[in-house]
């Protein structure tokens, strides 16, 4: 089981919602991922006329957790802005932190990320930041109030998986206790799989599941890349090698004097 914050967990694949081709592929492709938590943006115009709450009827007919998002924001103020309008119209004080400082990559602006962070924890959010994989920048969000970090892989929607298996290596060992979700840039769901192989306790996505040519097919994949990496995990894999090991005793096999 997953705890973040005040929610326990079976599935440890979080789903994004934008860009699906229709509302019941969206539906469809939940169920097949069988995730329990997904994300939704919340732009300043819609929120004045409670757009959100079609979607937010969708997701009680799913009967999965809402986790908005502040996507699109640039600035401190922009973020915990969205992030009070989101609490509003979907009843949850639960927000993925979103403070982005370079349009190119969607590189989160992580001073920003900090201040928008302290500022929501300190109201009584539980935040998801979307962070990098840098330990101070970590440390950092984890004296703010965060008790949950969500690491990018690579940059959003670019499929690319995990760039930087040093960094996220480090970074798992460095807070072995604090939850942490892969989130952004996996495109495959071996990429998935890595993640969870690694020791990171969950995975979000969006892009791979929503623009593959059958959404839902590959929602169900990454469920099943999920499990089967948790489960190499659990299982405990051997550690890589320079020289070769034999798997066969070599004791009592014929040889030639």
């Amino acid at each position: 089981m997953l705890q973040l914050y005040q929610m326990t967990l079976r599935s440890r694949l979080l789903l994004g919602t934008a860009r699906y081709p229709s509302p019941a592929v969206l539906a469809d492709a939940v169920r097949a991922a069988r995730a329990e938590i997904v994300t939704v943006s919340l732009r300043r115009e819609s929120a004045g006329e409670r757009a959100g709450q079609a979607f937010w009827s969708l997701v009680r007919e799913l009967g999965v957790r809402v986790l908005p998002n502040t996507a699109g924001c640039h600035t401190v103020k922009e973020a915990v802005t969205t992030a009070h309008m989101a609490r509003e119209v979907f009843g949850t004080s639960c927000v993925k932190l979103e403070v982005i400082g370079e349009d190119d990559t969607l590189q989160p602006d992580v001073f920003g990320l900090v201040e928008a962070a302290r500022t929501l924890c300190a109201e009584g959010f539980e935040v998801f930041p979307y962070t990098t994989e840098d330990l101070v920048v970590a440390e950092r969000l984890l004296a703010a109030g965060c008790r949950v970090l969500m690491p990018w892989g690579t940059p959003i929607g670019s499929g690319r998986g995990l760039n930087n298996l040093f960094g996220l290596t480090a970074l798992r060992a460095h807070f072995p206790d604090v939850p942490l979700i892969i989130d952004a840039g996996l495109g495959v769901p071996s990429h998935a799989a890595r993640a969870l192989e690694l020791g990171f306790d969950a995975v979000l996505i969006n892009t791979a599941v929503a623009q593959a040519r059958d959404p839902v097919q590959m929602a169900g994949a990454f469920a099943q890349a999920v499990e089967a990496g948790l489960a190499a995990r659990q299982a405990g894999p051997i550690e890589p090698r320079d020289l070769a090991s034999p798997s066969t005793p070599l004791i009592g096999t014929a040889f030639r004097g």
